[in-house]
């Protein structure tokens, strides 16, 4: 009989390659009781060192692992690793070693047709929908499943629906609180096997998968995939409401939750719902206070990977995320998907209550709580709400004198990474928001749009107190301190208490002498942005702003609407003492 050998898997100490149907099905054998890194076969020939006999015969080699198992002793020979296995005799089940690796024996008949199949390379199976071909019955039931949308498998707790048993157990876990997969390292519990390998990895550090196009590196194959897509501009996943098209199935069904309203996830603290899993977790760690990721630069810590990720990049400066249309550099994907859109003018969240439209969803759900009044975030040092978590952290800052970044140029320090940022502008001179009607170019997103609304004419905040309407949200809370008298920015150096933080500021500066806003052409500083803005037009003799009435221009919005009351007889102001009522809010020293 001709010499044969047992060819070991890629994953053990052989350097030797599969190859064909039998590297392809490999990983069949884990389902099946096998672990695909113990065996493999090799041109349909083995031997067994210890005899020197071989088989070619599929049936043969089966029969002759088997009989193997229940010798007392064996030895085979792996890439010149030697192993021994000293058994009792043994029944069909009990196990055989192999390059220092134990694998089951053979003794369920349908699992003798699924080697079969692996080792001749048969794909019996096949689905009718797409010609996927399947080794055996219950993959291929599994994967029809996908097409029929039957999910046989309900859970008893919530009713939620599933294809397969074994999401329907991980998902069950939920509800239990069972995590029985707890990490070594630091004593963190999963629900799952595949979370606890994926979590494992950040101790480890280890990122096997690259990216081709741009050399990423992932701890998931599956998640390597997924980021590939972004740079092909593959979106296989359509929303069937909409037809929205998305790189992964998982963002899909998430967004379909926006039509059905859909929200599976229920805080246990607060009652607070949640269209998926990992945004409850995320607002579950608001309430235990619980942060366990820390920037290795500046030791901030973070509930989640992400965030601490993200956080990084402002440190590195990396923007692996490049704008298609023109070529601007974002720090995560998700503000590149939103600044694609400043493009494309989607808009695809709009309000129950008003219709306005947003880009976002977090820009929409801010909006949503205008409505119902709802500010969940209290400042313990003051008593101020905040609707979002972002406006309340910041808030936090003023009391604390937090200014952790710092510009580069004149070492100036914000309390926000957005506020340096829009503060770089300055020096750099970058004006990245034109308006579309004027071509008058920002240094934010949030002034241009402020502008643009002198050209339509709109004023959506509207002040419940006397019913005036202003352009900005900004200029509408403030206004609402004229009727509440809320003052709560006090002067450091004398006491005086202001409505606004920038109020303060500018006081502040009279005390200082600082100005920091220096005037190119003739060197006149200022201590606020606004005056030397206004103080360049009559450099440049720019005059935007023009009367609707005579035609007359200003160089101001102020300024304009200011003379426009001579027009329309308008006088806002008015003497709470006497009564009269005047043009101009300085009219009121009289």
């Amino acid at each position: 009989m001709k010499q044969a050998s047992l060819i070991p898997a890629e994953s053990l100490a052989c350097t030797r390659p599969l190859t064909g149907h039998l590297a392809q099905n490999l990983p069949i054998l884990p389902h099946i009781g096998l672990k695909a890194d113990y065996l493999a076969l090799h041109d349909k020939v083995n031997k067994c060192n210890e005899h020197g006999e071989s088989c070619s015969d599929f049936q043969y080699f089966l029969k002759y692992t088997m009989t193997k198992t229940r010798e007392k002793s064996s030895q085979y020979e792996q890439c010149k690793t030697t192993c021994s296995e000293n058994n009792e005799k043994a029944n069909p089940g009990e196990k055989t070693t192999l390059g220092q690796k134990s694998v089951k024996a053979i003794s369920n008949p349908s699992d003798v047709q699924i080697y079969e199949n692996i080792y001749t390379g048969k794909n019996p199976y096949i689905c009718k929908q797409c010609g996927k071909r399947f080794l055996d019955k219950p993959a291929f039931h599994r994967h029809r499943r996908t097409h029929t949308g039957e999910r046989p498998y309900v859970c008893k707790e919530c009713g939620k629906a599933f294809s397969s048993h074994s999401n329907c157990q991980r998902h069950k876990r939920i509800h239990t609180g069972e995590k029985p997969y707890v990490c070594k390292h630091c004593g963190k519990a999963f629900t799952t096997k595949n979370y606890y390998n994926i979590h494992e990895k950040i101790h480890t550090g280890e990122n096997p998968y690259a990216c081709k196009q741009c050399g990423k590196a992932f701890t998931m194959q599956i998640t390597c995939n997924l980021h590939e897509r972004i740079h092909i501009g593959e979106k296989p996943y359509a929303c069937k409401q909409c037809g929205k098209a998305f790189s992964r199935h998982s963002n899909c069904k998430i967004h379909e939750r926006i039509h059905t309203g859909e929200k599976p996830y229920v805080c246990k603290e607060c009652g607070k719902s949640f269209h998926f899993h990992s945004t409850c977790r995320r607002h579950e760690k608001i309430h235990t206070g619980e942060k366990s990721y820390v920037s290795k630069e500046c030791g901030k810590a973070f509930s989640t990977h992400s965030h601490c990720q993200r956080h990084e990049r402002t440190h590195t400066g990396e923007k692996p995320y490049v704008c298609k249309q023109c070529g601007k550099a974002f720090t995560t994907y998700r503000f590149c998907q939103i600044h694609e859109k400043s493009h494309t003018g989607e808009k695809p969240y709009v309000c129950k209550e008003c219709g306005k439209a947003f880009t976002r969803k977090s820009s929409y759900n801010i909006h949503e709580k205008s409505h119902t009044g709802e500010k969940p975030y209290l400042c313990k040092q003051c008593g101020k709400a905040f609707t979002t978590k972002s406006y309340y952290t910041i808030h936090e800052k003023i009391h604390t004198g937090e200014k952790p970044y710092v510009c580069k140029k004149c070492k100036k320090a914000f309390p926000t990474h957005k506020d340096c940022q829009r503060h770089g502008r300055t020096h750099s001179g970058e004006k990245p928001y034109v308006c579309k009607e004027c071509g008058k170019a920002f240094t934010t997103h949030k002034y241009c749009q402020r502008h643009e609304r002198i050209h339509t004419g709109e004023k959506p905040y509207v002040c419940k107190q006397c019913g005036k309407v202003l352009t900005t949200k900004s200029s509408y809370n403030i206004h609402n301190k004229v009727h509440t008298g809320e003052k709560a920015y006090m002067c450091k150096h004398c006491g005086k208490a202001f409505s606004t933080h920038q109020s303060c500021q500018i006081h502040e500066s009279t005390h200082t002498g600082e100005k920091p806003y220096v005037c190119k052409e003739c060197g006149k500083a200022f201590t606020r942005k606004s005056s030397y803005n206004i103080h360049e037009k009559g450099h440049t003799g720019e005059k935007p702003y023009v009367c609707k009435q005579c035609g007359k221009e200003f160089t101001t919005h102020k300024y304009c609407q200011r003379h426009e009351r001579i027009h329309t007889g308008e006088k806002p102001y008015e003497c709470k003492p006497c009564g009269t009522k005047f043009a101009k809010s300085s009219c009121y020293i009289h």
